[in-house]
């Protein structure tokens, strides 16, 4: 069994602390402003659909959510592990983005601008470069593109065209990119260096310890939780399985075994229905 890591232990590649990081709006502003080269006077971390503010949130989310004083929106996640789906996750994003928004009533033609970023410590795409962004655009007419305000940016650890983007962007990609030793070392940059800082103040934190205390139990809850419901749901079919080989099996009854989570109730269904000759035999001893 794996041991579980502290906190300080913890790098930027590291969910926790990468969104405990960049909840702080300065770190948050400057990291947008590296990856878009452009200015932007104000951001706004929206610390709502963070966990590290609530712990008792359905579903782990650890990505940044932001937006700046045009009303552009960003989702920012680390991405340390690979995963052969991103941009489909880049799409979920955006459209989760847009839903939010219609849903408060607003036009289509008051969608904001939206970056979906994901800071990978891999090569997503094998072609070595330490950026990727995506936009739409027409087949027919690769210099026409479609204004619908939506941008996919995937950083890359592991770029090897230095020549290609900002020397302080390859700079903070070599830090997210260092182990626990290396992440201390001098990366000659300003903005590295206050990120350092950052990661050692959340480190000396009792209250960031108890939060990060709180996502592990958090995170083992709904996985128990999770293998839970999966084998309550195989062995609902199961039942169901049995049934059907006695008679026909009203819908009525399909949905009530469906809905049931209590494996012991279930275990005990499981042996009426095996020893059942009849499904009106079965429905009797529920």
């Amino acid at each position: 069994m794996c041991k579980r890591r502290t906190l300080k232990e913890l790098t930027l590649k590291d969910n926790f602390m990468f969104g405990a990081v960049m909840s702080d709006e300065r770190n948050c502003k400057r990291l947008l402003e590296l990856i878009l080269q452009f200015p932007i006077e104000r951001v706004e971390v929206s610390k709502e659909k963070s966990i590290l503010y609530h712990p008792e949130y359905k579903g782990v989310r650890l990505d940044v959510y932001a937006k700046d004083e045009k009303n552009t929106h960003y989702n920012v996640e680390m991405q340390a592990v690979r995963e052969l789906s991103l941009g489909k996750r880049a799409r979920y994003y955006h459209s989760q983005i847009d839903m939010e928004i219609l849903l408060s009533g607003a036009e289509y033609a008051e969608l904001p601008n939206t970056f979906v970023i994901f800071i990978c410590d891999f090569d997503p795409f094998g072609l070595e470069k330490y950026c990727y962004t995506f936009e739409s655009r027409c087949l027919e007419e690769l210099n026409l593109n479609l204004p619908d305000g939506s941008r996919s940016i995937f950083l890359n650890t592991r770029g090897k065209n230095p020549e290609d983007v900002p020397e302080t962007m390859v700079k903070f990609l070599n830090f997210v990119k260092a182990d626990l030793q290396e992440s201390t070392e001098d990366f000659g940059d300003e903005f590295v260096e206050s990120l350092q800082r950052s990661v050692q103040q959340i480190k000396e934190s009792r209250v960031m310890e108890e939060k990060f205390m709180v996502l592990h139990e958090m995170i083992k809850r709904e996985r128990a939780e999770g293998r839970a419901e999966g084998r309550a749901e195989e062995r609902a079919e199961a039942i169901i399985e049995l049934l059907e080989d006695l008679g026909e099996v009203s819908e009525e009854l399909r949905e009530q075994v469906r809905h049931e989570t209590d494996l012991t109730v279930l275990k005990m269904w499981f042996k009426q229905a095996a020893k059942a000759v009849s499904v009106e035999q079965f429905k009797q001893g529920m």
